[in-house]
């Protein structure tokens, strides 16, 4: 089984960091406001950073690290591979 580390964004980049072993299924969830807390209350949709890994270990081990990042880095992280802030699951969904 595969997990991935993430990151989510609004309109105004109000960031979320998060831990799934489905991506698909976890960005659709924030999309369509189907859990309330931090990402409905801010309007998170957008996908704007992910990495894969193969153990979830290392995965939870990822997010705290994130998680305890300052915003500036989270930033640099997410335009290191994602420069104008793309939706990256564009396209994901009917």
């Amino acid at each position: 089984m595969n997990y991935w580390v993430y990151m989510m964004a609004s309109q105004s980049r109000v960031l979320y960091t998060g831990i799934t072993n489905n991506l698909e299924r976890r960005v659709s969830q924030h999309k369509c406001r189907s859990t309330q807390g931090f990402t409905s209350r801010y309007s998170i949709r957008k996908l704007v950073y992910f990495e894969e890994t193969p153990d979830v270990l290392s995965a939870i081990a990822r997010e705290k690290q994130i998680k305890g990042w300052i915003r500036k880095k989270k930033i640099a992280l997410i335009e290191d591979s994602n420069p104008g802030w793309a939706d990256l699951s564009d396209g994901w969904y009917a």
